[in-house]
């Protein structure tokens, strides 16, 4: 991203040096107006991207959080994984800071949100293949086996009283959050999914967690169940106890 930033700052500038030479014959102020606009471009661009750093290392709202991952979803990724093909990195790579940034900024906001405003969203192939109970539709309907981690995700819904679908692509799980109209949505998903869903879902915020593909992807994936369970930690809104 500060690479990327770099190069943003170097276009700036080489819009402002290259037509210089023409703008004095226009008039003689101008070159200085025109460089003035230009520092101040660069200064948002390089604080923009200090804020971010500190966001994400600090774990804090600092300023304009909302905004900048506006900024992030909309600008920056478009640019960085340009950047990143050009220097030969792996999308997947990019994609997975891009997914760790967009949850440091959704968790600095300390939004707490109430358990029946959460929605989990699962690929069906977090379940088993084999499996004969086909849990898409109703995660309840697993019987708790425990040879996939659909159990460990059926006991978290439980004990946050939270809502979990499991899509079958892309297409229902944008019709699940149609339908459902959650405040936050945690996803699990690979790279490519994650991203786009986080995109699409914009000003909607979506905490992504990565699943696990030893078999290769789309087939008996896994996911740190752990992971999930700290990451509602963080944002469910406990409710007081009766008196």
């Amino acid at each position: 991203m500060g690479f990327t930033c770099l190069i943003l700052v170097g276009l700036i500038f080489l819009a402002w040096w290259v037509p210089n030479r023409g703008l004095a014959n226009i008039h003689p102020n101008l070159p200085n107006i025109v460089g003035i606009i230009v520092a101040i471009l660069s200064g948002m661009a390089i604080l923009g991207t200090g804020l971010l750093v500190l966001t994400t290392a600090l774990g804090k709202d600092i300023f304009f959080t909302r905004f900048m991952r506006l900024v992030v979803i909309k600008f920056l990724l478009p640019m960085i994984e340009l950047v990143g093909r050009g220097l030969g990195l792996n999308k997947d790579s990019i994609r997975q800071s891009f997914i760790a940034m967009n949850n440091s900024l959704v968790i600095s906001q300390r939004q707490k949100v109430k358990p029946d405003r959460i929605l989990v969203l699962l690929p069906h192939c977090i379940q088993l293949f084999d499996c004969e109970i086909k849990v898409t539709g109703d995660i309840n309907k697993c019987v708790q086996c425990g040879r996939c981690d659909i159990k460990g995700l059926v006991e978290i819904s439980r004990k946050y009283r939270i809502d979990i679908s499991v899509a079958t692509g892309g297409t229902l799980a944008r019709k699940v959050i149609v339908e459902k109209r959650p405040k936050l949505v945690l996803a699990v998903a690979c790279e490519r999914d994650l991203t786009s869903g986080i995109k699409d879902c914009y000003p909607l915020p979506v905490i992504g967690i990565l699943n696990d593909r030893p078999y290769g992807p789309c087939f008996n994936t896994t996911v740190d169940v752990a992971k999930i369970d700290a990451a509602l930690s963080q944002v469910i809104l406990q409710e007081e106890p009766a008196a």
